[in-house]
């Protein structure tokens, strides 16, 4: 077509674009007959946003890193020894027979009415992340009773909806801010782990209370849940903490400003019942 242009010569480009045509039809009825999608031909991207490049252009022609690529990276360093029961734990594979239907004593309702209220809500969250008025979210409870799996179940949704994840526990958390931070000459690295931190889409902070305190330790913590929620006036932002620990001994073993800051912007869901990994033993 190139040769005839340059010849000027429409008659033949006419007629090859009618081939052009007709192997393209013959291409759809051999699919067809096939019983294949007319698009099977195509490419299949992972990311549609980027087309797996894992970069995206912008209208003004300026490139950012895809969401695919970013969360890539934070898997790759940082989420590999949490995130990776999530084709295990999610909320397709979510059995709620597996809580006890009996009340407990001082309890209104049953560990399986509890954990069907949770689960509902933790799907609200989900399907809400985009609101910045949906408050974060504080699981508290003994050791055992569905605080991870729902933690998980929550992240892989929201992976599927584009969003970077950084899930970490508190005290590999905040030992690694606070080393980063000692040393004098950070690596780019170090440099881009703080920055997930306070601007992921969703930051899961498990197991907090089992950190060492200290003044270093509780400073970071403030500046992380509260630059967070700062952050929801440019960008959603939001956070899961997962603790052993009540709202009462959060306010006792934290500052207040720590305290009321969790009190006030998450929503508290407590776990109760019996230890399902031992449950799983009998």
């Amino acid at each position: 077509m190139a040769k005839e242009m340059l010849k000027n010569n429409t008659r033949n480009i006419d007629e090859l674009n009618k081939y052009v045509e007709k192997l393209k039809k013959e291409k759809e009825s051999i699919l067809k007959k096939e019983k294949l999608d007319i698009s099977y031909l195509k490419p299949m991207y992972e990311c549609k946003d980027c087309n797996d490049t894992g970069y995206i252009t912008n209208s003004d022609y300026t490139t950012q890193m895809c969401h695919c690529l970013k969360q890539r990276m934070l898997d790759k360093s940082y989420n590999q020894a949490n995130i990776s029961n999530l084709d295990k734990e999610n909320f397709d594979t979510f059995n709620i027979n597996i809580f006890s239907d009996k009340k407990e004593e001082k309890q209104k309702i049953s560990p399986r009415e509890n954990m069907e209220y949770i689960n509902n809500k933790c799907k609200e969250f989900v399907q809400e992340f985009d609101n910045p008025d949906y408050k974060n979210l504080l699981f508290t409870g003994n050791i055992g009773l569905g605080k991870t799996f729902m933690s998980n179940c929550i992240a892989n949704e929201v992976l599927k909806m584009g969003k970077t994840v950084l899930y970490q526990t508190a005290p590999v958390l905040l030992e690694t801010i606070i080393n980063d931070k000692m040393t004098k000459n950070k690596t780019d690295k170090q440099k881009e782990f703080y920055k997930n931190v306070l601007e992921c889409d969703l930051l899961i902070i498990d197991d907090l209370g089992t950190e060492f305190l200290n003044s270093m330790s509780l400073t970071e913590l403030f500046t992380i849940i509260n630059t967070r929620l700062l952050n929801m006036n440019s960008k959603i932002t939001k956070t899961i903490i997962s603790t052993n620990l009540g709202i009462e001994e959060i306010f006792k073993k934290y500052e207040e400003r720590i305290g009321s800051r969790i009190a006030g912007f998450y929503d508290i869901y407590y776990f109760f019942g019996e230890d399902l990994r031992l449950k799983r033993k009998k």
